[in-house]
């Protein structure tokens, strides 16, 4: 189980010079062992992992908005870490880090079992064509992992523009008998939360008519 198919884009100068300087510094080594939290933010407070962290402008704002809660994104194309590791020197965001790495195995070997506030998904890719639906991130087995490593109460937000997807998603999540769904709404999916700031990107699709789904799912006690 593989949670990305490996694109490298471009990346820019600022970019690179993240990668070398700052990766050190907000950067986390990929280890098969289970992360000391308290050690890595220098302090206890609810941990939230974000898969897919992509240019990082939505995982730096909302790590600003929320400075009493430590962040962890995941994410394996440079230039999208890059960029992040950016933001996170100009804001100055102590609560966050970032671990280069495929997500699935930083859940199984880095992330102990009922350890996660929460966690993030947000926009993963669809992979529309049918031949490559087994590629999706939002597979039973994953949301099986998922939901082990969040903390009795803990939550599982995702979004996404693709309403085939948010179909899927929303059938194997509610099969996933470790997990309620939070939304109340009558058709499973549940308003955007506060705490996901819209992104350009979804700013455009709205403007075109595109429908967003969002889905919340809480851990059994």
């Amino acid at each position: 189980m593989r949670s990305y198919v490996l694109r490298q884009g471009r990346m820019s100068e600022a970019q690179h010079r993240a990668v070398d300087t700052l990766y050190p510094v907000y950067g986390l080594p990929y280890v098969a062992q289970p992360l000391d939290p308290a050690a890595v933010y220098g302090r206890h407070a609810p941990l939230v992992l974000e898969i897919g962290s992509g240019m990082g402008e939505t995982t730096a704002a909302i790590a600003a908005a929320q400075p009493g809660t430590d962040f962890l994104a995941v994410e394996v194309h440079l230039p999208g870490v890059g960029a992040l590791l950016k933001r996170i020197a100009e804001g100055k965001l102590a609560n966050l880090r970032v671990v280069r790495h495929d997500a699935v195995e930083v859940l199984e070997h880095m992330i102990a079992p009922g350890s996660l506030a929460g966690m993030h998904i947000y926009f993963a890719d669809p992979w529309p064509k049918k031949r490559h639906h087994k590629r999706r991130l939002v597979q039973t087995a994953f949301v099986a992992l998922a939901a082990s490593r969040l903390a009795p109460g803990g939550y599982l937000h995702l979004a996404t523009d693709w309403p085939p997807y948010a179909e899927h998603m929303l059938e194997v999540l509610r099969a996933e008998p470790a997990l309620d769904n939070a939304s109340g709404s009558a058709d499973g999916y549940a308003p955007r939360p506060a705490w996901r700031p819209l992104t350009k990107f979804e700013q455009r699709g709205l403007k075109l008519g595109h429908a967003v789904h969002d889905l919340l799912f809480l851990r059994r006690a």
